[in-house]
Formats: structure tokens, C-alpha cells, sequence
């Protein structure tokens, strides 16, 4: 027996990804079914060896155990019966025949016809059922038909027009991308021989984050090119320009400290978290660079150390007004981020979170710092660029 215990949203994430409920499925297509269950139950095997795999299932497997009644067309032609009249009869002995209905107020209920439980216990049983011919005689259904129990299947599993067998598993401790990766490794090779007209595809979650993963870093990256750009019109200068970029490492020292304290595993949603982290942290270094910005250029400060603390003081309420209220409305998600449910939102909370802390405290107490050194407004007075 086997157990499956999944939330909701997992479940079904997993199940319209790759129509089973296991965040690995290895496909293995063929033609040859005697073939395709020795391959998948070794393909089981080797799964279960990869650490991390518990679970390991194949989902159609051979051996379910079945009832054989092959009649004998001389027998039946000898007592005068007809193979639908003795099928009929066994239907209606092991299964039941509804007769007809019963009514109890609004609702109907059936009335059906079956052998005596006490009568249909074992395979003897079955082959002991009375078959009543033509005229009148009794004949037991064993003394026309052939009665054995033998091993079969309760289903065969197609995709996509081709036989297939499906082997399933989950992952514990461990991400479930580099799990994937040592299954691609282990079956690859003499490990698991290919047969001629034999295919095996790897897919399921695992799959799919590594997909979506890279979709992410491209995007991102062409975003962040684009980001740049639109940044270096605004700041006009690269020295201001690497000052506020240089709030996404206090970001990510933050969010990877998290990632590795809540077990080291690299989500999809702690990376949508990292994105969006990203993008908080340099709304509050352009904030406190384009004040800086505009107190030498508007108000004439002299850029020096006096002018540095000034602007600092001035963004820590609207940059902690950012912070607490985007902090106050994850935490809900990040405190509860194991609940069923959450297996998107909260590992993104908790990224955000822990990338907040950092870049607030480093963007308040360390940015200025670096301003005051690398800092360049035009109209600053000469030599108050120094910061000295």
C-alpha cells in the first residue's frame, strides 16, 4: 500500500503540469508492455537509490491479480448453452442485475438481483454456479468453462497514440531541480538500455522549474538591461548610476541568508521574491540619490558630510514607510509559509522580508557613506565633491 499526502494547490500544480499528483515523472514509451514493465521497475529501482526520493511508484504496474472464465464452445454446444446466456448468468451472480425500483417518498432506490455473499467467496465458488439449459437441466458452470485466477493489469496508459509506462516520485531534502538532474544522470547510459522503438522523457515540476527558471533569468536580464539604460538618461553620470545599483547586493545578502537559514532550497517563488526585492530596494537608493540630487542642485547645500547625514535624515521616513508596510503585509505569508497553500507565496514573502532588513539598513547607514565618497553632482561646489 501506498500513501500520497499533498495539499491542494500542490496537487493540483502537479497534476496540470503532467497529469499525475509527483513532482517527478519519468515517461518510458514503447510497444513491447512485457518490456515496458521490466524497464519502469527498473527505472523504479534506480530512482529509489538517488537521495532525496521517497514515494517511488510505477502508476500501472503488472501483477494485479485477475479471474479467468474461458468457456468451452464444445461443452456449451454438448448442454445446448450460448456463451451470452452463461456470461449473463455470472454477471448477474458476481456483480448484480438491477430488476427494478423501490420508492421512499422523493427518492428511488434499485432492486438488484445477486448471488448469496456466502456463495461467491472463493475462485471454487464460481466454478460451482448452477447454469440451468434449455431443458431444464442443471449444469455446474466448471463443467463449461475453464475457472483459474492469473495476473494481469487494470490499465494500460497511453500518450499521444503510443504505450507508455509511468514512473512517479517525490523529493525530500533536497530541491527538486538538482533531484532531476541526478535522475537524467542515472538513467542515462547502460543504466537503463534503450530497446529498439523505446523513448523515455523526464517531466513534472522539476522540469518545469527549470524551464521557468531560465525564462525568469532571461527576462530578467533583458529587463535589467533596459532598466539601466533608462536609469543612466536619468542619473547622467555612471558614478551615481553604480550608487544605486549597489543597493541590490545589500538586497541579496539578505534574501540568500534567508534562503540558506530555511533549508537552502531555491524556489521559483523565492526568485519571483528576489525580483520584486530587487525592485524595492532600488526605488528607495534612487530615492535617497535623487535627494542628495536635489539638495546641491536646487537648494545649493554644499556636498559634504553635513549635507549626507541632512539627506539620510530626511528619505529614513518615506524609505522605513516602504519598507513597514510591505514588510507588515507579507509576514502573515512569510509566518505561515509551510501551510497548504503557500508553496508559491511563501518562500517569496520570506525572501522579501530578509532582503528588506539588510537593504535598509545598509542603503540608511552605508549608501550615504558611499555617496559622500564616490558621489558626483555638477553643480556642487568645487572641491565639495571630495567629501572631505
Amino acid at each position: 500500500v501506498n500513501f500520497s499526502v499533498n495539499s491542494f494547490l500542490t496537487e493540483r500544480i502537479e497534476e496540470t503540469i503532467s497529469g499525475f499528483t509527483a513532482p517527478v515523472v519519468v515517461r518510458l514509451f514503447g510497444h513491447d508492455l512485457d518490456d515496458l514493465d521490466r524497464r519502469a521497475t527498473r527505472a523504479a529501482r534506480i530512482l529509489r537509490g538517488i537521495p532525496g526520493a521517497v514515494g517511488v511508484r510505477v502508476q500501472s504496474p503488472p501483477g494485479t491479480p485477475e479471474l479467468v472464465i474461458r468457456l468451452r464452445p464444445a461443452d456449451l454446444a454438448r448442454w445446448g448453452l450460448t456463451p451470452v446466456d452463461v456470461l449473463d448468468a455470472v454477471r448477474t451472480a458476481f456483480q448484480g442485475t438491477s430488476t427494478g425500483q423501490v420508492y421512499e417518498g422523493n427518492r428511488a432506490f434499485d432492486v438488484v438481483v445477486i448471488l448469496d455473499p456466502r456463495a461467491r467467496r472463493s475462485v471454487a465458488d464460481v466454478g460451482r454456479l448452477p447454469l440451468r439449459g434449455p431443458g431444464g437441466t442443471f449444469v455446474r458452470l466448471g463443467q463449461v468453462a475453464d475457472v483459474y485466477e492469473t495476473q494481469g493489469r487494470y490499465g494500460i496508459l497511453h500518450d499521444g497514440a503510443r504505450r507508455v509506462q509511468v514512473v512517479t516520485a517525490e523529493v525530500a531534502g533536497r530541491d527538486v531541480g538538482s533531484f532531476v538532474a541526478d535522475v537524467r544522470g542515472a538513467l542515462s547510459g547502460e543504466a537503463l538500455p534503450r530497446t529498439p522503438g523505446s523513448t523515455l522523457e523526464i517531466g513534472g515540476t522539476g522540469t518545469e522549474q527549470r524551464r521557468s527558471r531560465n525564462d525568469l533569468l532571461m527576462h530578467s536580464l533583458l529587463v535589467g538591461v533596459g532598466i539601466f539604460l533608462l536609469l543612466w538618461v536619468v542619473m547622467g553620470n555612471l558614478a551615481n548610476l553604480l550608487l544605486v545599483l549597489a543597493n541590490v547586493p545589500f538586497a541579496l545578502v539578505g534574501g540568500v541568508a534567508v534562503v540558506l537559514a530555511s533549508g537552502g532550497t531555491l524556489t521559483m517563488g523565492s526568485m519571483v521574491g528576489f525580483v520584486t526585492l530587487f525592485g524595492i530596494t532600488l526605488r528607495n537608493s534612487i530615492m535617497m540619490i535623487s535627494h542628495y540630487d536635489h539638495l546641491v542642485r536646487v537648494e545649493g547645500a554644499a556636498w559634504g558630510p553635513g549635507t549626507a547625514v541632512r539627506g539620510a535624515a530626511e528619505r529614513l521616513a518615506p524609505i522605513l514607510m516602504t519598507v513597514l508596510v510591505t514588510g507588515f503585509g507579507l509576514l502573515p505569508l512569510a509566518v505561515g509559509s509551510n501551510a497548504p497553500g503557500r508553496e508559491i507565496e511563501g518562500p517569496m514573502a520570506v525572501v522579501i522580508l530578509g532582503g528588506l532588513v539588510t537593504s535598509t539598513l545598509l542603503n540608511l547607514f552605508v549608501l550615504p557613506v558611499l555617496t559622500l565618497r564616490y558621489g558626483r553632482f555638477p553643480d556642487a561646489p568645487d572641491g565639495a565633491a571630495e567629501g572631505t
